[in-house]
């Protein structure tokens, strides 16, 4: 009777504590996890997942009170958050859609779970895609996008809003307004320095962000005064840090200067204190950059790489390699002179990096990768991008904080940017640790999206269904 009352009071107890665990959905044990702030490593830790969102990050004693449907061993992983792409373009056309939508695993099979689109002339398919995306209908990174930009009359660029007037201006906005975008891009192609200076303005009257190419007859004090948000490609930061910006922008604007000769006095005013001085302006204005240093990179060196028989255009549809011939062949036709020139000018750009993260400017990972800029491809090419910022002389930790801190902080995604209770579960558990070495960014163990695990398995599936629709054309 005593021995049945004893076996009776341990099951008893052990349902007691059995119900009194909680409940949750995952948990990443025993892993390192890198604090992305100060670049620390709090190791044996155990991240507790519930539905999309960490619960906490606790050590294992008190995991031990939490009930897992799934456990996952990362015991010698180093956990991150996942990784943002802040500029991307999807495009081409009607006709390469289904290319485009191809794109989206890529991103998550190399730990790339979210990524901003910049424009170009598939913006209803995007628009639909990040509402799939959001309700988990989709495989894909959670995307930010501009949809179509703001542009002058005759744009080069397909799928524009275009404007010339103030009332075509509030017009395109309330077509944005229709779509609710994530934010603005405006570019310089052919639009009026005016007008862009106004539709900067009038865009953050309505809220939004500001992402933009600067017309070469305006400076950056213009573009600040107006509220830019983010400076897209280096550029235009080697442009304003020239001892007289104002005067490069009036010869710019009487068509006295152009063309490589703009460029060469531009090299040739360069000015390290006015440099600095503009960019802590930048700074205190709250503006961004994203650098996006993969394609100069890449046009820079086309005449000593080969890139037609990368290993990943099995994953680009033929399409879409088709967009990457124009840019090429163009480069391909310059003269050693040209091509030297233009090395001189990416290394010169690339070298102010340093700079703007020493002025306290906060920069932002963005490859340019998606359609039309050749050879800069989706997934793989943020951490490429994210070597040539450590080449560039940024410490890998600046590197990593510029992707995953400094992204979502710019879109004002407080649920973002670090691995800790209430954020986001999309986390990267990697082999190495990448704050000693920015190429461990590459060795991806395992992906969490959203708290769903991709493992290697998972990631192997995703590439070979990827390869397989690319060759199929489907």
């Amino acid at each position: 009777m005593r021995k049945l009352f004893l076996f009776s009071t341990l099951i008893l107890f052990s349902a007691t504590s059995f119900a009194q665990k909680t409940k949750v959905d995952l948990i990443l044990a025993d892993v390192n996890v890198i604090d992305v702030k100060s670049g620390k490593v709090n190791s044996n830790q155990y991240i507790v997942i519930k539905d999309d969102s960490i619960l906490g990050v606790f050590n294992q004693s008190k995991a031990n009170g939490f009930l897992p449907s799934k456990t996952v061993n990362a015991k010698g992983k180093f956990a991150i958050p996942g990784l943002w792409d802040m500029h991307v373009h999807f495009g081409g056309g009607q006709e390469i859609v289904h290319e485009n939508k191809n794109l989206l695993p890529l991103y998550l099979a190399y730990g790339v779970t979210t990524v901003r689109d910049c424009s170009a002339d598939i913006s209803d398919s995007v628009l639909q895609w990040r509402e799939e995306i959001k309700k988990g209908t989709l495989m894909g990174p959670t995307i930010f996008t501009s949809g179509p930009k703001l542009e002058g009359y005759k744009s080069v660029w397909l799928g524009d809003i275009e404007i010339s007037t103030s009332a075509e201006l509030q017009k395109g906005l309330d077509s944005l307004d229709g779509l609710k975008v994530d934010f603005v891009k405006i570019t310089d192609n052919t639009m009026k320095p005016d007008l862009f200076l106004e539709s900067v303005r009038e865009a953050r009257k309505r809220g939004y962000k500001v992402s933009g190419h600067i017309p070469s007859v305006l400076t950056m004090d213009d573009v600040m005064s107006a509220g830019i948000s983010s400076i897209e490609h280096m550029s235009y930061i080697l442009r304003a840090a020239t001892k007289n910006e104002k005067e490069i922008a009036q010869l710019s604007a009487s068509g006295k200067l152009k063309g490589r000769e703009l460029s060469n006095k531009i090299l040739a005013d360069f000015d390290e204190n006015a440099a600095f001085a503009t960019y802590k302006k930048m700074a205190k204005n709250n503006v961004f950059v994203t650098p996006t240093l993969s394609l100069p990179h890449l046009l820079s060196h086309i005449d000593e790489d080969d890139h037609n028989k990368d290993e990943y255009l099995q994953y680009i549809g033929k399409g879409l390699q088709k967009t990457y011939v124009g840019r090429v062949e163009r480069a391909m036709k310059d003269d050693a002179d040209a091509i030297t020139f233009r090395k001189k000018y990416n290394d010169k750009s690339n070298s102010l990096l340093p700079l703007l993260e020493k002025a306290g400017v906060k920069i932002m990972a963005g490859t340019d990768g998606g359609y039309l800029n050749s050879y800069v491809y989706p997934g793989i090419g943020l951490h490429k991008e994210l070597q040539l910022m450590v080449k560039s002389g940024l410490t890998p930790l600046q590197a990593l904080q510029a992707s995953v801190i400094n992204s979502p902080l710019f879109l004002n995604k407080k649920e973002y940017g670090s691995l800790s209770a209430g954020k986001k579960a999309d986390i990267l558990l990697l082999d190495e640790n990448p704050v000693l070495n920015i190429l461990a960014t590459e060795k991806i163990n395992t992906v969490i999206v959203k708290g769903k695990v991709l493992d290697q398995s998972a990631i192997k599936s995703t590439l070979e269904e990827v390869r397989s629709k690319t060759a199929k054309g489907i």
